[in-house]
């Protein structure tokens, strides 16, 4: 790696790291994934147990749902903490870009979140010794879940981004995902060109097709470029009150 690549990529690592740090040694961290586990295990132990399936089904079929809501309580401190106490200003002063700056936070809050779903490979070992569950759903399942992780972090660190309040920046990122999520089951009650374009759009229905095990590249490129926009969102309106 030539030293370019090295002072580009240096101040969004040691950002994402300062991110963790601060994230991992409060207590909010371990609430959330304690909260986050309680919830997934309810779920896949409701179908263990009750219905007699050695299933993760169950537990993916809501992920999205439920992501919704705890991504956007990992996510709305990340900037709005910083502008509330100023201390945003002091990191400007640094040879530090806003590309690098939302980049360090984003990839913090993706890390962040993929530790909280991490924990849940425990109910997948649990249930081997009572039977092998499918391959592909499973590991389509996880593979959905962190693309939607890191969507979802991406619009939760631009809604932390455009204010002061950890409480609006946390209900912004959590409508909009629940909107993403939920759009999907409106469809049947809207015209048919409509339909297409919010089959598109839905969040749920392009992890609900990479959670069965089929991997579609309009799938991927979906989150890919869910991504990618709040991602360069943050960055233009970070740029924008910079000036």
């Amino acid at each position: 790696m030539n030293n370019t690549a090295k002072k580009i990529k240096k101040p969004a690592i040691v950002i994402m790291k300062r991110e963790l740090n601060s994230y991992f040694s409060s207590p909010i961290a371990y609430i959330v994934t304690g909260l986050f586990l309680i919830i997934t295990g309810v779920l896949f132990f409701t179908t263990f147990f009750l219905q007699n399936r050695a299933s993760l089904r169950n537990m993916f079929s809501l992920m999205p749902i439920i992501l919704s809501f705890f991504i956007p309580a990992l996510t709305m401190r990340l900037y709005s903490e910083e502008k509330r106490s100023g201390s945003i200003e002091t990191l400007y002063t640094l040879p530090v870009t806003e590309f690098d700056a939302v980049c360090g936070k984003f990839l913090a809050a993706l890390t962040a979140s993929a530790a909280m779903v991490a924990p849940t490979l425990i109910y997948l070992i649990s249930m081997l010794p009572f039977g092998l569950p499918e391959p592909g759903p499973v590991a389509g399942g996880y593979l959905g879940t962190l693309f939607l992780c890191a969507a979802f972090s991406a619009i939760g660190v631009f809604a932390s981004s455009i204010t002061k309040n950890q409480i609006i920046a946390f209900f912004t990122a959590f409508i909009i995902c629940i909107v993403l999520t939920m759009i999907s089951e409106f469809l049947i009650f809207l015209p048919g060109p409509i339909v297409e374009f919010l089959s598109f759009i839905s969040a749920n229905q392009h992890f609900t097709s990479i959670s069965r095990g089929i991997i579609d590249t309009r799938d991927l490129v979906y989150f890919v470029s869910l991504t990618a926009f709040f991602f360069s969102l943050t960055v233009i309106c970070q740029q924008n009150e910079r000036k």
